[in-house]
């Protein structure tokens, strides 16, 4: 596991809730809402220049970053709490990192993937060597070592589906949610690596020098998600 030296925050300061941007800030503002948490208008203004951002509670600040970014602002104490996928989790691996609470939020799935033409041209259990195209190059390499397959990693932080169709690499590893973006490159899944979900996470120190003040966001949250899943239960069961 990763260890980092953490930022020590002031008793007296707010905690800071780090929120990745993207469809998962869409995701999770909802469940926010729920947990009593109301943003200032800036917030959600695309013309805002602002990077902290006050809410209705005085002891919680948000800021948006990059998904990857989350972590590493949880890690080192920049941020006390966040919202982070397990992707990212596993890829960074910080042991300052704690993840008490499934959101039940951004499901999608870690896969790996090859052209369609090629799909059943070889069989993954004979491969030794595998070039890949991927975000996540740890995630990869554990997951092919674990097999005895040495994984040579091209990392690209963007547009991974394009790596096959130009010759840079024949598998790639990436996220996929429903399949569309694999097909319109012609690229199916062959193998599957992990369930992809957002979790709260915290950082530990502040969750020993500021334990009341995590702690109550973590059952506000926890409170947040067991509502949601009980009223999906409650739907799911009504009469049509």
């Amino acid at each position: 596991m990763k260890s980092r030296r953490t930022v020590p925050s002031a008793p007296s300061e707010a905690l800071i809730m780090a929120l990745p941007n993207g469809r998962i800030l869409g995701e999770v503002m909802p469940l926010l809402k729920r947990a009593g948490i109301e943003p200032e208008p800036a917030f959600t203004d695309p013309k805002s220049r602002k990077l902290r951002f006050s809410t209705s509670d005085p002891g919680l600040d948000l800021i948006r970053v990059r998904s990857f970014d989350v972590a590493s602002f949880v890690a080192f104490g920049a941020a006390q709490i966040g919202v982070a996928g397990n992707d990212v989790l596993m890829e960074f691996d910080y042991s300052e990192i704690y993840a008490p609470l499934d959101l039940d939020i951004g499901h999608c799935r870690m896969a790996v993937a090859t052209p369609e033409e090629e799909a059943g041209e070889e069989d993954p259990r004979s491969w030794s060597h595998i070039r890949v195209a991927t975000k996540y190059p740890e995630i990869t390499r554990r997951h092919f070592a674990a097999r005895g397959v040495q994984a040579e990693c091209i990392k690209l932080n963007g547009a991974v589906e394009l790596a096959p169709k130009l010759g840079l690499c024949r598998h790639i590893v990436d996220l996929v949610q429903t399949g569309a973006t694999l097909a319109a490159n012609g690229l199916v899944e062959i193998e599957h690596i992990a369930e992809i979900t957002s979790r709260l996470i915290v950082n530990r120190p502040a969750l020993k020098t500021r334990p009341e003040e995590v702690g109550r966001w973590i059952d506000r949250l926890r409170d947040a998600v067991n509502g949601t899943a009980r009223r999906s239960a409650r739907a799911a069961a009504a009469p049509v």
